[in-house]
């Protein structure tokens, strides 16, 4: 199967997502130690930051407004294969249904657990992978 989305395009996708969902390390309090229940200072913990990285979101966002309809129900329908909602047989009516959430496919992709590795695995079951493609940075 050759998608009507580029394959540089799901890619890039693929990585902004990665960002998107990622967390990084942090010191707790701003790197102030909390104290022992017997008062004493204790060790800084390492705690993650949830924080969206909001240009990040914002790019993500723009790729997916920048998709023609077809592609944007592709990566959507890609997602839902991925996620077993539709099995890869089943692509025609993944890909209609995707269709038919128009523009609020942007939503749901933004919303998706694990957009990363889910739109990887639904494009994995047609044998589309991001191994040959360079930086995309």
């Amino acid at each position: 199967m050759e998608p009507t989305t580029p394959i540089e395009t799901l890619c890039r996708i693929v990585l902004r997502g990665r960002e998107y969902e990622a967390q990084t390390a942090t010191d707790y309090d701003g790197g102030e130690a909390p104290e022992n229940i017997d008062g004493e200072d204790g060790e800084a913990l390492s705690v993650l930051d949830d924080a969206v990285n909001d240009s990040v979101e914002a790019e993500l966002r723009s790729q997916f407004d920048d998709l023609a309809e077809d592609q944007l129900a592709e990566v959507l329908a890609f997602c839902w294969v991925g996620s077993g909602t539709y099995e890869a047989s089943d692509w025609a009516e993944a890909l209609e249904a995707a269709g038919e959430e128009g523009h609020g496919a942007i939503n749901e992709l933004m919303d998706m657990p694990m957009l990363a590795a889910t739109l990887e695995a639904g494009m994995a079951a047609f044998d589309i992978s991001c191994d040959s493609i360079g930086d995309l940075s």
